[in-house]
């Protein structure tokens, strides 16, 4: 899984976790699987070249920005 798909990925958790009828424990679960995504989205970023644009750096923008 790529960083920024990792990024999506924790989004989606997240929302999904403040869907109405959720168990309290669901609830949890999501968002420490968001946590989990979010470290290695960032991870990711970080090992970024600061500077190089590259197809990988095309995705995080996407990705931010909700393009995809």
């Amino acid at each position: 899984m790529t960083g920024p798909e990792h990024y999506r990925k924790a989004e989606q958790r997240l929302l999904m976790a403040w869907e109405e009828d959720r168990a309290p424990e669901d609830v949890r679960h999501l968002v420490a699987e968001a946590q989990v995504h979010a470290t290695l989205a960032l991870a990711a970023a970080t090992a970024l070249t600061p500077g190089v644009n590259s197809p990988s750096r095309g995705a995080w923008v996407s990705a931010v920005h909700d393009l995809a």
